[in-house]
């Protein structure tokens, strides 16, 4: 501003608005010093003043220092200030800690001094941690009668963002149905009359708006990790499923598949679970099954196009995503995607590579593809998808090359393990940076493991199961991204390897 040719440095006087001259003073003396005092009384004004200066080491710590000292009662307030500051790394941490401390944060001052639009983006977040969404519906009706006059026509708009029919059918009859203001508006009630068709009529769930059905899951919250199908220790393919709760340490045996499945697809889309394709011991498939634990029932959708096992699955924008596998003659380089709202699957564009037992992952809205192997050769090559260029595109290697391995992402890296490299079995773990576009090696397991789910829950990234070379293994460890350690965790009481894994939020 003072040494470059701009209009300040020709002027003898500058107006500064919106900066505390205390706050200018400490700059200057920092200048000096590189010595600063952040109080409770000066954060904001230095962060202000350190935002106009484009001074970033006192904006940072600024940030930090205000990020340290989040709390329900103030969390929305800071929130604020960072969007006015454009302070990204404050924005995040305090949206953060408004998703997890929801629930306490509905209380405050600041939630019901909310402008209806500011609720409705809050109401909208997928990223909301609530142990039932009734606690949505409170919140949202203690800010209306916080100020009846005013804001009692805004509840038809922003009920539709509350999930009703993700309420338990009691709480949604006793609770919701009954109350005043609820009662009183006609559109309020078709929106718990449609929660209500969404528990009595489950074939019709397909037909309900996306954004009224799919679970809330904030990414750090635990969940259950769901064991699908795999082979027992004579090699016949299972129906079981059981499931793990964190929480508990605990394996429990939960409802069947209709129809026995090694290698096969998982995935978890609007808090279903989907088995996809597989070998029932006698031939490939292409037929589908979904689980819903609310229901606590699976039933069957429209089959694939191509029968597949040792396929990879993941979901994407609303849609299920089945790639390569093996159809019982050769691998297969094709991909199709499976829409709930029309219950049909189209065609994707193929993969570059034949690949089966290759791992798959979504990572930053694209679909990556990692190692296999096309009946001859065992890959290391990745490739991803983006579903708006319909384009697959070459992704750096990995250090080493994998086939029946397990993949998953986490924090904005995709992290790869076990599987088998032609001559032996793997327990190394490598992740992909996409921003340095690098591979390195983590801590490996404790047990080498080939035909190994790798699932993220809770923050943690959980190996289940495999084949070790000699066994298949109903053992699971635990990895820590943050200390870069392995665990092990409670065994799985009714599978032993081979298994697919995913995870739905706690119900």
């Amino acid at each position: 501003m003072f040494t470059k040719d701009m209009k300040e440095s020709k002027q003898e006087e500058i107006i500064m608005n919106g900066v505390e001259p205390s706050a200018l003073e400490a700059m200057v003396n920092f200048a000096y010093s590189g010595e600063l005092d952040i109080t409770i009384d000066n954060v904001q004004s230095l962060l202000v003043c350190s935002n106009f200066l484009q001074l970033a080491a006192v904006k940072d710590a600024c940030c930090d220092f205000l990020t340290d000292r989040l709390e329900p009662n103030n969390c929305i307030g800071i929130y604020k200030f960072a969007q006015t500051l454009m302070c990204s790394s404050l924005l995040e941490a305090s949206a953060k800690f408004l998703q997890k401390q929801f629930t306490e944060i509905s209380f405050t001052e600041e939630f019901m001094a909310l402008s209806h639009t500011e609720l409705r983006e809050i109401l909208k977040r997928d990223e909301i941690s609530v142990p039932g969404e009734e606690l949505v519906f409170e919140a949202l009706i203690r800010w209306v009668n916080n100020d009846l006059e005013e804001r009692t026509h805004f509840l038809p708009e922003l009920l539709s963002w509350v999930r009703l029919p993700l309420i338990r059918p009691q709480i949604l009859r006793d609770k919701v149905g009954t109350n005043e203001l609820v009662l009183q508006c006609h559109k309020c009630r078709d929106l718990v009359d449609e929660a209500r068709d969404f528990h009595l009529l489950p074939e019709r769930r397909n037909q309900l708006p996306n954004n009224r059905s799919k679970r809330r899951l904030c990414k750090d919250d635990l969940g259950y990790i769901y064991a699908v199908g795999g082979l027992t220790r004579s090699g016949q393919s299972l129906v079981s499923v059981e499931l793990y709760d964190p929480a508990t340490d605990c394996w429990k045996e939960v409802k069947p598949m209709t129809t026995p499945r090694s290698r096969v697809g998982v995935t978890v889309l609007n808090g279903k679970l989907y088995a996809v394709g597989g070998y029932d011991g006698q031939s490939r498939l292409n037929t589908v099954e979904v689980f819903d634990p609310i229901a606590n029932e699976w039933w069957d959708v429209k089959a694939m196009n191509h029968k597949r096992s040792a396929l990879g699955v993941t979901a994407l924008g609303g849609r299920v995503y089945a790639c390569g596998g093996y159809d019982g003659d050769s691998s297969l380089s094709s991909v199709e995607c499976y829409d709930p709202e029309t219950n049909r699957w189209y065609v994707v564009s193929d993969m570059t590579k034949c690949r089966s037992a290759a791992g798959v992952a979504l990572l930053n809205n694209e679909i990556f593809v990692v190692g296999g192997h096309d009946g001859l050769q065992i890959f290391n090559s990745v490739e991803c998808f983006n579903q708006f260029t319909g384009r697959w595109t070459a992704v750096p290697s990995m250090l080493s090359k994998r086939c029946r391995l397990g993949v998953t992402a986490y924090n904005s890296k995709l992290y790869v393990c076990g599987g088998y490299n032609g001559s032996k079995f793997l327990n190394t773990m490598e992740v992909f940076d996409p921003y340095t576009n690098k591979w390195s090696y983590t801590a490996p397991m404790s047990c080498r493991r080939s035909r190994v789910a790798l699932v993220v829950n809770g923050g943690k990234l959980y190996a289940v199961g495999g084949y070790d070379g000699l066994s298949n293994l109903n053992t699971v460890e635990m990895y820590d991204p943050k200390t870069d350690k392995w665990t092990f965790v409670s065994p799985m009481k009714y599978h032993e390897g081979g298994v697919g894994v995913g995870v739905i939020p706690h119900v």
